[in-house]
């Protein structure tokens, strides 16, 4: 992957992203630490559907009965007070 700092990006922003519709991704750097990635429509489009969203994620989790948690102690015991 290429690496370019961010004023370089700006200047040769159009061969950035010819070679990413080549398939050649270039990571900008912003004060020397990576700050964006840019990579062709169709690359994103792969990446953004391999991310489930929550509500897929919640509706895969399997069905269980209250049989399958495991058994817990009372969380406190009360002890009564004796009158004095």
């Amino acid at each position: 992957m290429k690496e370019l700092q961010l004023r370089d990006a700006k200047a040769t922003l159009s061969a950035i992203v010819e070679a990413a519709e080549q398939g050649e991704p270039t990571m900008i750097t912003k004060r020397g630490r990576p700050a964006a990635v840019v990579v062709s429509y169709s690359e994103w489009s792969k990446l953004k559907s391999k991310v489930p969203s929550f509500a897929d994620l919640l509706l895969a989790v399997p069905e269980f009965s209250p049989q399958d948690l495991p058994e817990r102690r009372p969380a406190r015991i009360v002890r009564e007070r004796t009158p004095e």
